[in-house]
């Protein structure tokens, strides 16, 4: 897999890539989410390419105070293959080299897949609660 930044052409793969792996959402148009990560740390997306086709995806940022995670995915016929963790890797290192001193991931409490690959890169739940508000409705 190349792992790369992501292109302009590479957006309707991306967009199906996350449908495949379940990770849109109604209230979420990831076509928006792409427009907006584009207009804020561009630098921080990234896609792992194999043969032309987008297999992967990871968009990451960097607020100054801490980093955070968002649109990890790998097809579901290249999973388990260490695709994840190279992209993981790959936003570790690009969030360091700005200083970033932590990482936070949102992962539903119900995703224990997940959960367990996030701790076996070194994750572990921290004792917070994530709250939210939506400033901008995409529906």
């Amino acid at each position: 897999m190349e792992a790369r930044p992501f292109k302009e052409i590479d957006r309707a793969q991306v967009i199906e890539l996350w449908k495949t792996c379940g990770l849109t959402r109604p209230w979420n148009d990831p076509d928006k989410d792409i427009s907006r990560k584009l207009a804020v740390q561009p630098e921080l997306f990234f896609v792992g390419e194999i043969e032309g086709k987008i297999i992967a995806s990871v968009m990451a940022g960097y607020d100054g105070h801490r980093g955070s995670i968002y649109y990890l995915a790998v097809s579901p016929q290249h999973q388990g293959r260490g695709f994840g963790a190279a992209l993981m890797q790959k936003a570790e290192v690009a969030l360091l080299a700005m200083g970033c001193p932590k990482l936070n991931i949102l992962v539903r409490s119900s995703n224990e897949a997940v959960l367990a690959f996030y701790n076996r890169l070194g994750y572990a739940a921290d004792d917070v609660v994530c709250i939210g508000k939506r400033l901008i409705p995409d529906t």
